[in-house]
């Protein structure tokens, strides 16, 4: 384990259980709020699984391959997580941060455009759409995706982006409610690459990151 501006980063090389990685986030982010831990960066793979959001609609999830399926507690719809997808869960308090909400979503956002182009990839949002995109017209498509909960200011969940994933795999949801457009990886996009190579990107972006956010709370 590691660290960044007192901010402890974790990365797990073997795939965690979903509800592991749950009980992680209740647990870490009560001793964040207390002062009794440090806010945290934890990136990982789960096994195949879909997550439920709160705003979920049962008739997006097919599941024909039959995996697991966990109520998340976080904001959005049904997600897939699985091999070859690196998920960060972000706990940070934005108590000392701004506290807005509004601010830290699109800051991750902006780390997760920002983390795509150092690995060679254009991303961008999308109005109306929850995620990070690539592509335009016909070939747009979602490489990945955001959820996020706040309890008493801490920050829970986070990111997927997708590296190598099967993509198939998605087939057995509507991700985040969002059918007209497809769902796309690095290794799609021709991109061919560790998960080391990725957290290594994610962590040379991980300070502006924290200046976004830093902005927020001089402005607020």
């Amino acid at each position: 384990m590691d660290s960044i501006g007192g901010i402890e980063w974790r990365v797990s090389e073997a795939p965690v259980p979903y509800e592991e990685a749950l009980r992680f986030m209740d647990g870490r982010a009560t001793a964040i709020r207390e002062g009794t831990a440090s806010e945290c960066v934890w990136l990982l793979e789960h096994p195949p699984l879909f997550t439920a959001g709160t705003s979920a609609d049962p008739t997006e999830l097919t599941n024909p391959r039959h995996f697991p399926v966990y109520e998340a507690g976080r904001g959005g719809r049904y997600t897939y997580h699985g091999p070859g997808q690196r998920v960060g869960y972000v706990l940070l308090d934005l108590e000392k941060r701004g506290k807005d909400i509004r601010r830290f979503v699109h800051s991750l956002e902006g780390w997760m455009i920002d983390t795509l182009a150092e690995l060679g990839v254009v991303a961008h949002r999308a109005p109306g759409r929850i995620g990070i995109w690539v592509g335009e017209g016909p070939a747009e498509a979602k490489i990945g995706a955001l959820g996020v909960r706040v309890k008493r200011w801490v920050t829970l969940h986070g990111f997927a982006l997708n590296v190598s994933p099967d993509l198939a795999h998605f087939g057995g949801i509507v991700p985040c409610g969002i059918a007209e457009f497809g769902v796309t990886s690095l290794a799609e996009q021709g991109k061919q690459m560790p998960l080391t190579r990725v957290d290594a990107a994610l962590k040379r972006s991980f300070l502006s990151f924290l200046k976004s956010l830093e902005r927020s709370c001089k402005e607020s």
